[in-house]
């Protein structure tokens, strides 16, 4: 082990039983922690990640998509579903056309604080 890794680990022996308590009581359950994990893998994706971020300015359909991120309507649609079915998007339908949009200002706060949070300066 190197002096870095060791620098990172706690040497203590003691623990600190009203910390433990406390996190234990405001801890989420097990079942909501894992069901948070699920969402953020569906946005771990670029291509959804690109989606979402087209989707930040307002609704487009599929073909706006398709032309902006030069993908094919068909990539973008099977993307668009799978986030359409982690309900990080909406549609709606105008005539012959389908716009989608985030689904609430939730998940564009998600998208624009990690945006922000990347493009901080250290």
């Amino acid at each position: 082990m190197n002096l870095h890794e060791h620098s990172e680990m706690c040497d203590c022996e003691v623990i600190h039983s009203d910390v433990v308590n406390r996190a234990r009581e405001l801890m989420e359950d097990t079942e909501i922690l894992y069901a948070v994990s699920d969402f953020f893998k569906v946005m771990c994706d670029s291509t959804r990640m690109r989606i979402m971020a087209a989707l930040d300015n307002g609704e487009m359909c599929v073909c706006d998509l398709s032309e902006l991120l030069n993908m094919t309507k068909s990539a973008i649609s099977h993307q668009l579903k799978v986030l359409k079915d982690a309900k990080l998007v909406k549609s709606r339908r105008d005539g012959k056309n389908v716009f989608y949009s985030l689904m609430d200002d939730h998940v564009k706060s998600i998208i624009e604080m990690g945006i922000e949070h990347i493009k901080e300066k250290d």
